[in-house]
């Protein structure tokens, strides 16, 4: 089977471009050209070039043998933490800024939930002199504060968004009313494998560098390329993309998408969207989103504000109803209780998104020699005060 995206933007059903008639001239701008530069070689040599001397890549492949003896397994985390900005997210800024500078664009807007993808964004718009624009939910903001501090550091806007729930979604929102008012000279560099096409499949392309520097640092470490499990937190779903991306041909690498079940996928506060959604088109693209009968958007709930978001890119609902990979969810307590216990055995804090991907390793029966890849997506810094109230410290 093919997951990749088709010529016209959709994987399996899912997909598309469903957009306000003021922005199809942008969007069919960048479909047109954003593969004619991606590939061109003075493209790549720029983009590799800040991914090594700005960025710090490649992120090490740390086998974790602390958290791999109590599992039973050899279980490696992908650093993406200990890049620069401390997220996945600058993989994808940094690629869209060069795209942006080759269409002209001089004022950049982007949507932020846990605020790794809007420093990132702010990041890359201080290095090329760019305008920078960022919305964010008023609720994010509150509990994101020392990634506000740093947007507005490097000198981006941050505007919140006070309509909803008043988290990711809305600040998405509010991010496509700004580019249907802006249209000529603004960019949107979107976060995640979300909107419309060409977005899910630029955005995995510039994260897909995770998984292809795991493959040749696991050939180095093992001696085999392809690991027996690989696991990584879904909310829209980039770093996940980005770390499936190069397995999703091999069937033997089984492929674990971790949603947050916030306070129980029955409670009325998830965003397990695989679980409680249904088709539907959100963001402009078809996908799987969680809403009611009459197709009005269930607000989301996580404790984890990069988590949060009502619907899933549709690379991953196609890879979710193909059972190409298995997605399951994970609680507020048992990710909370998981980002502790990687602090204590390894003296790594993870973000809060990533502590739902290791605590499902709790939930897996293993061989002693499996192994297995955790997309280390983010650093716990941001989280600190949400770590402090829920344990005490």
């Amino acid at each position: 089977m093919n997951y990749q995206v088709d010529e016209k933007g959709y994987y399996g059903v899912f997909g598309g471009a469903y957009i306000p008639e003021m922005l199809y001239p942008n969007i069919k701008e960048l479909r047109e050209k954003y593969l004619e530069f991606i590939e061109d070689p003075k493209f790549q040599e720029e983009y590799v070039m800040l991914l090594k001397d700005y960025v710090g890549r490649p992120s090490p492949l740390f086998l974790a043998e602390r958290l791999s003896k109590k599992y039973g397994a050899k279980i490696y985390l992908k650093r993406e933490d200990l890049n620069h900005t401390g997220a996945h997210k600058i993989n994808n800024t940094v690629g869209q800024i060069l795209v942006a500078e080759r269409l002209g664009k001089k004022r950049i807007i982007a949507e932020t939930g846990a605020g790794q993808h809007g420093v990132a964004t702010a990041t890359v718009c201080a290095l090329k002199g760019l305008e920078c624009i960022v919305y964010m939910g008023a609720v994010d903001i509150e509990r994101q504060a020392p990634n506000v501090a740093r947007m507005k550091m490097m000198g981006a806007t941050v505007i919140p968004a006070t309509s909803g729930s008043q988290t990711l979604k809305d600040a998405t929102n509010e991010a496509l009313r700004d580019w249907i008012n802006h249209p000529t000279d603004t960019h949107y560099i979107l976060g995640s494998v979300v909107g419309p096409h060409p977005y899910p499949d630029m955005v995995a392309r510039f994260q897909s560098i995770i998984s292809e520097e795991t493959k040749w640092q696991l050939q180095e470490k093992t001696g085999k390329s392809t690991p027996d499990y690989v696991l990584a937190c879904v909310g829209g779903g980039s770093n996940a993309m980005g770390m499936f991306y190069h397995f999703l041909a091999d069937e033997d690498v089984k492929l674990i998408a971790v949603e947050a079940a916030g306070k129980g996928v029955d409670s009325g506060e998830s965003a397990a969207t695989t679980l409680l959604g249904k088709e539907g088109v959100l963001h402009g693209s078809r996908s799987l989103v969680m809403q009611t009968e009459d197709g009005q958007v269930v607000e989301p709930y996580s404790i984890s504000a990069g988590l949060d978001y009502p619907g899933i890119g549709p690379q991953h609902a196609h890879l979710f109803t193909s059972r190409r990979a298995l997605y399951v969810s994970i609680t507020d307590d048992e990710a909370m209780l998981a980002g502790m216990e990687l602090s204590k055995l390894e003296g790594i804090i993870p973000a809060i998104e990533t502590a739902h991907a290791l605590a499902y390793l709790g939930k897996m029966k293993f061989k002693e020699d499996d192994t297995v890849v955790v997309c280390l997506s983010g650093r716990g810094d941001k989280d600190l005060d949400t770590y402090m109230k829920y344990f005490g410290l």
